[in-house]
């Protein structure tokens, strides 16, 4: 273990502390009942009553941000002791000044790590942050611990030259990804040898143990000198979505940032998590301000899900931010919301514009919908947007994850009269329902950075704010006479006016379009058409076009002329060399310089790279359509 100029954090045993077994953390349960509700499933812990009994595992300074891996203690369970490896970081410039700052508690998703990224670039804008390691993964210079590593930890291995110490779940497996025992499931209630109860109960589950392991990361923060603990946040994506929900009803948090989580894990077999650890559960406990980071096609934080959390959370200080398109990621318009967020909550150093407020107008003279938004004008707006669907569900569950992840959203154009913005919504059936949100696009005075929800830094003048979804039943848009008015067409895309905004690209730095359309009926492809485009590149390069998982490559001569380009089917094939057996069914395409083939999910097999690195200006595009082939 290694001590340096860090002894500021090193807080010693308590002279509470008994030698000899520590008592439990959690109280047993009364008469073998398990908690049935949030208040009993929290009753008896207290998240200060503990010492933290804090090391240092690693210490450097980067970039005038002091950082470190760290461990504290969780709490004792079985008899046994459980210690949370994490990442704290801090402005150099806080060390030893009366100056306290607001603290974060930074919470990864599955599959992540607890990274230095966020504490590195959080510190760079004034704040302490704990980016905790509940799955025992961490990733920073020279101490990075993958699965491998974890799994060294758990074995003991001390003499291998990888062995790193990390968290230690003791008698319990709070792990994700993997787990320690083969047959532990993660969000499971029910009882095993590596559980706290031995009947069904919540304090079983990976989501209780790793929010109340972040509980204690609030308790380090407000130990911790420079850190003002009437200022502590808390944030995280996708499964760290989730726990920051589940921690926000913590009267100590004063702002929360959930993003792709935290909003739709209400259907459960069993009813005892539904009613201790369901999203809607820990969401009626929330007073905090609270953002919701919601991409329109998430398959966790199901974008249908949010106006029940909005209604839900006892908090009236909440926004939404919704990219249309993306799936469980985001570009930085949108990320940047959480710091902004902190920023407006912790240290009065920005305000958000109120929520738009919209109007869905049903009864018109032509029959087609209105969707009216009227933004907030207190920061200059850049643009305002609006989203239309009809591929939502009334209740869209886990099993509608496909449908979910490649919903095509319709941008309606908008004209703006004394403030307000109008755009018509054609409809192609009124046998489905309506889904219509709006998009304001914020200038900055200033630019913002952070790291994003994969830790990859980012820069941004501007941010996004979005209205709440509306949604309109078939029954409804029946009821107010609304028509059939969209026509199906073999044109795809004629790449004029503001036809960007139907397509979207996670890397903006990047040229590559997605887009969803193939899976709307509008754009349908006859049983023997062919794929057609005008491309123009001014270079020779290699052009790819993806349709799911299936990858055709074309030639590109360079030049001054344009080249027509017309694919069948069977053009296109996957990673095995099969061909796609037709256009029934597609949902996505993309048209990228290079596109990576994964095997087929649990496949074995390398993955394989179609076409390269694009050479030259970026390519232009005319006329994508279905060409019918006699």
């Amino acid at each position: 273990m290694k001590h340096g100029t860090f002894l500021w954090i090193l807080i010693l045993f308590s002279s509470s502390v008994v030698f000899g077994q520590n008592p439990e953390t959690l109280p047993p349960l009364q008469d073998g009942a398990a908690p049935q509700n949030f208040e009993a499933m929290w009753a008896g812990f207290d998240p200060h009553k503990e010492p933290l009994e804090t090391e240092v595992l690693k210490e450097w300074e980067e970039e005038g941000v002091m950082l470190s891996v760290v461990r504290f203690r969780i709490g004792v369970f079985k008899g046994q002791t459980a210690r949370l490896a994490a990442i704290f970081g801090f402005p150099k410039s806080a060390s030893g000044s009366r100056k306290t700052l607001p603290g974060l508690v930074q919470i990864h998703g599955g599959g992540q790590y607890a990274d230095h990224q966020a504490c590195l670039m959080n510190g760079k804008r004034g704040y302490a942050t704990v980016s905790i390691a509940w799955a025992g993964r961490i990733s920073a210079p020279d101490y990075r611990v993958t699965p491998a590593e974890v799994k060294l930890f758990w074995e003991g291995k001390t003499d291998d030259p990888n062995y790193k110490v990390t968290t230690d779940w003791g008698a319990l497996d709070g792990y994700h990804a993997p787990g320690k025992h083969p047959g532990n499931v993660f969000p499971s209630a029910m009882p095993a040898a590596w559980t706290l109860d031995e009947v069904e109960s919540p304090r079983n589950s990976g989501w209780f143990l790793a929010a109340l392991a972040a509980r204690r990361a609030l308790t380090f923060l407000e130990a911790q000198p420079m850190v003002d603990p009437d200022r502590l946040g808390v944030y995280g994506h996708s499964m760290g979505g989730k726990l920051t929900v589940l921690t926000a009803p913590d009267a100590r948090v004063k702002a929360a940032a959930p993003s792709c989580g935290g909003i739709s894990d209400r259907y459960n077999r069993s009813p005892l998590f539904c009613a201790t650890l369901g999203d809607d559960v820990s969401l009626k406990q929330i007073s905090c301000p609270i953002i919701f980071l919601s991409p329109a096609n998430d398959f966790h934080g199901r974008l249908g899900n949010l106006p029940d959390a909005i209604n839900e959370i006892r908090s009236k200080e909440w926004r939404v931010t919704c990219s249309p398109h993306h799936n469980h990621q985001d570009t930085p318009d949108f990320e940047a919301a959480t710091m902004l967020w902190m920023d407006q909550h912790l240290k009065s150093a920005f305000t958000f514009p109120e929520t738009p407020k919209t109007k869905l107008i049903l009864k018109t003279s032509d029959h087609i919908p209105r969707f009216q938004v009227q933004p907030d004008h207190t920061r200059p707006i850049l643009s305002v947007d609006i989203f239309y669907t009809q591929q939502g569900k009334q209740d869209e569950r886990p099993e509608d994850r496909l449908q979910t992840m490649h919903r095509f959203w319709h941008h309606a154009s908008a004209t703006e009269t004394d403030g307000t913005w109008t755009a018509p919504l054609p409809l192609g059936s009124v046998d489905q329902p309506l889904w219509v949100y709006a998009n304001v696009r914020y200038s900055l005075d200033k630019p913002v950075s952070g790291a994003g929800y994969y830790y990859r830094p980012y820069l941004t003048k501007s941010f996004n704010l979005s209205s709440l979804l509306t949604q309109v039943t078939p029954t409804q848009l029946q009821h107010a006479g609304t028509r059939n008015t969209l026509e199906p067409t073999l044109l795809i895309e004629d790449f004029q006016g503001d036809w960007q905004k139907e397509w979207f690209n996670y890397r903006p730095d990047e040229w590559t379009l997605i887009t969803h359309k193939l899976n709307d009926t509008t754009w349908k492809a006859p049983q023997q058409a062919e794929l057609a485009l005008k491309v123009h590149a001014a270079e020779s390069n290699r052009l790819v076009l993806v349709i799911d998982d299936f990858a055709a490559e074309v030639e590109l001569t360079g030049g001054s002329d344009w080249q027509n380009i017309q694919l069948k089917s069977e053009d296109f094939q996957n990673w095995n060399g099969d061909p796609l057996p037709g256009w029934d069914g597609i949902r996505q395409l993309k048209i990228t310089p290079a596109e990576r083939l994964q095997p087929a999910r649990r496949g074995k097999g390398k993955s394989r790279i179609v076409g390269k690195n694009w050479r030259g200006p970026a390519p232009e595009f005319r006329e994508l359509r279905w060409k019918n082939i006699p």
